[in-house]
């Protein structure tokens, strides 16, 4: 692993005279979540009471971003700091192409990135991922190989079943080692939707919290469930349960087991010295709603987009005794912020030998405070889009090709909007399309070319832009190469089950991201 000179931060949340011991951090990630999932948010079902009382208690982000409308490079994104591409989660094999970790992908996370477990380990944390890695699945991309020193959980979607010849079930790990795979041995009833994963990544969250507490080291887990990706599942005490279908099924069951490890810190007495933020990593996937997928709230299309329904996210803050209760915040964040934040938590700096692109939100949090800061869209290899104040503006435009719409696959269902939802690759370099999200979170009604309101505003946006392509160095593309024999047909552990599966001949190509 690199090395970076990491220099302590006064912990500013000290109360009373003495300093206060590093904060407990645990980041709970959705996957494929929506902005308009959560009855804080506006979702008018209602169904998720213990996320509305986390947010009651803490603080709401209504301008939370990811770093990417997919989930690996969103991923690698927040444990890095670092936007996909600075840190090679990105692909040059077509412009503008999201991509990301299938089984047959070769690259992964780099040993040249730093990664946010790693840095706490400086810090004295014990760190724990539970559920999807989706960081690469080759033995050196490991997470325990990154500064994870626990996990229960994938290193891929749980797609399938698959028959174990021209393809293997995803694995299953703890620790070092697989101890079973999707389908196999950890099931998922496509046809009713039950399964029990959630409850037992639960469990796994409830039970390292408690060992930690008992031995009194800090730790950092890391909750990155995926009941809410198609196929979506729930357990069977969940199913039937919600006014949204199965989707909203699997939603309460997160909002419930949310609710269980939150009283499980409070039970614990710890608490106030845990910090804990609630995220997902991309827009909800519309092109599988309503009934394997949720809701963006009134923002335009979904995952795969760089629209706002693709890349703003639900965002709650807890941390009792630190966090006011009941903040509403307009801060602009991204995931890549919870890495620089939890720097801060822990008294280090962020690495100084690297462009971070993460800021510390404790200021925000503790204090009200508002920080000036640039959002910036990026799908693949190109920056699409721009966010300053209230002001978005869109260089390149793209939901997604003709040919793939043809077959069906709509990333705006329902929204299409003439000259913005285009399903050419329509380049706004020298005139960007240019939305006030406040007046218009839809994305509706660009402001005319001639207004003094565009002029004004694009002065300030394109020195913006020309300062981050001037000093921006992308980073070597990890996600370029795919390769059917790499796939997980005998990860470690197999020996020990008799689950070892014949490979075929290597034959790397160029992977194909037709979006």
């Amino acid at each position: 692993m690199a090395s970076a000179a990491l220099r302590p931060l006064c912990l500013c949340w000290a109360l009373g005279p003495a300093a206060a011991a590093a904060p407990n951090i645990l980041l709970l990630l959705m996957d494929d979540m929506g902005w308009g999932d959560l009855g804080a948010f506006g979702e008018p079902s209602k169904e998720t009471p213990n996320l509305d009382q986390m947010a009651a208690e803490g603080m709401l982000f209504l301008d939370f971003y990811t770093a990417n409308p997919l989930c690996s490079p969103s991923r690698a994104a927040l444990l890095t700091g670092r936007l996909p591409v600075r840190n090679g989660f990105y692909t040059t094999n077509a412009h503008a192409r999201n991509a990301y970790t299938p089984q047959d992908i070769v690259g992964g996370i780099q040993d040249s990135e730093l990664l946010l477990p790693e840095l706490l380990k400086k810090a004295g944390y014990i760190n724990k991922i539970i559920g999807k890695w989706h960081l690469g699945h080759r033995p050196q991309f490991h997470p325990l190989k990154h500064g994870f020193d626990e996990w229960f959980g994938s290193p891929n979607c749980h797609f399938g079943p698959y028959d174990n010849r021209e393809l293997p079930n995803i694995p299953v790990y703890r620790d070092w080692e697989m101890i079973g795979r999707y389908y196999d041995d950890f099931k998922i009833d496509l046809k009713t939707g039950e399964a029990n994963l959630t409850q037992l990544y639960l469990q796994e969250a409830l039970d390292f919290i408690s060992k930690q507490q008992a031995s009194q080291q800090p730790f950092f887990l890391y909750w990155a469930i995926d009941a809410t990706h198609a196929p979506v599942y729930a357990s069977k005490q969940f199913l039937g349960t919600s006014q949204r279908g199965l989707y909203g099924d699997a939603v309460r069951e997160i909002d419930d087991s949310i609710g269980k490890i939150l009283r499980h810190l409070q039970q614990l007495g710890i608490s106030e010295n845990t910090f804990v933020f609630f995220t997902s990593d991309n827009g909800a996937a519309l092109i599988s709603a309503p009934k394997q997928g949720g809701s963006n709230g009134p923002f335009l299309c979904g995952k795969q987009t760089t629209f706002e329904g693709g890349m703003r996210e639900p965002a709650i803050a807890w941390w009792p005794g630190h966090i006011p209760a009941g903040g509403v915040s307009h801060q602009l964040g991204n995931v890549m912020d919870l890495f620089t934040t939890s720097l801060s938590l822990a008294g280090l700096q962020p690495p100084s030998d690297r462009q971070i692109d993460g800021i510390d939100l404790l200021p925000v949090m503790l204090q009200g405070k508002l920080i000036d800061r640039p959002i910036f869209y990026y799908r693949g290899n190109e920056m699409m889009a721009v966010r300053v104040g209230l002001y978005k503006a869109h260089y390149w435009t793209w939901s997604n090709s003709w040919e793939e719409y043809g077959k069906g696959t709509d990333f705006c269902p329902g929204q299409s909007v003439s000259g913005v939802t285009t399903h050419t690759q329509e380049e706004h370099t020298y005139l960007p399309l240019l939305f006030h999200l406040g007046r218009d979170p839809g994305e509706k009604f660009p402001l005319s070319f001639a207004s003094e309101e565009y002029q004004r505003a694009m002065e300030r946006i394109t020195g913006i832009v020309q300062q981050h392509k001037d000093t921006l160095m992308p980073g070597e593309p990890q996600l370029n190469v795919c390769d059917k024999a790499i796939m997980n047909w005998s990860p470690p552990g197999c020996e020990k089950l008799g689950k070892c599966l014949k490979a075929p001949e290597s034959d790397p190509k160029k992977c194909s991201w037709p979006h």
